[in-house]
C-alpha cells in the first residue's frame, strides 16, 4: 500500500523559511517521478517542483530561485526547502508520486498523493 505523509508546514512571516518533508512507504523514491503541489483556497492545484524519474528537476516560475526540491532515496523521503516566503505562498502543500502523463510534470497527473500540510505566510 502506497502512503505519502507530509510534515513541516506551519506559520511564518514573509521572508522566512520552511522545510517540508514527505515520507513515503510502499513506493520506491528512487524510481518514480515525485513532485510538490500546492492549493490555495479558491484556486486550482498548482505544481511547483518535480524530480523526474531521470533526475531532472523542474520548477514553476512562481517558486524558481526560492524553493529547492530534493530527495533522499535511503530515507524514502522527499523535501522542499522554501526560502524568501511570500504571503502568496500560503496554501496547502502536498507531495505526489508516480507521474502517469501526459500533460506535463507540473500538472496533477500523478497516481499517489499525500494529505497535505498547511503553510501560512503572513505579511
Amino acid at each position: 500500500q502506497v502512503r505519502l505523509v507530509e510534515s513541516g508546514g506551519g506559520s511564518v512571516q514573509a521572508g522566512g523559511s520552511l522545510r517540508l518533508s514527505c515520507a513515503s512507504s510502499g513506493v520506491s523514491t528512487g524510481t518514480p517521478s515525485m513532485a510538490w503541489f500546492r492549493q490555495a483556497p479558491g484556486k486550482e492545484r498548482e505544481g511547483i517542483a518535480v524530480i523526474t524519474r531521470s533526475g531532472t528537476i523542474i520548477y514553476a516560475d512562481s517558486v524558481k530561485g526560492r524553493f529547492t526540491i530534493s530527495k533522499d532515496n535511503a530515507m524514502n523521503s522527499l523535501y522542499l526547502q522554501m526560502n524568501s516566503l511570500k504571503p502568496e505562498d500560503t496554501a496547502k502543500y502536498s507531495c505526489a508520486a508516480g507521474y502517469r502523463g501526459p500533460r506535463g510534470y507540473l500538472r496533477p497527473d500523478y497516481n499517489f498523493w499525500g494529505q497535505g500540510t498547511q503553510v501560512t505566510v503572513s505579511s
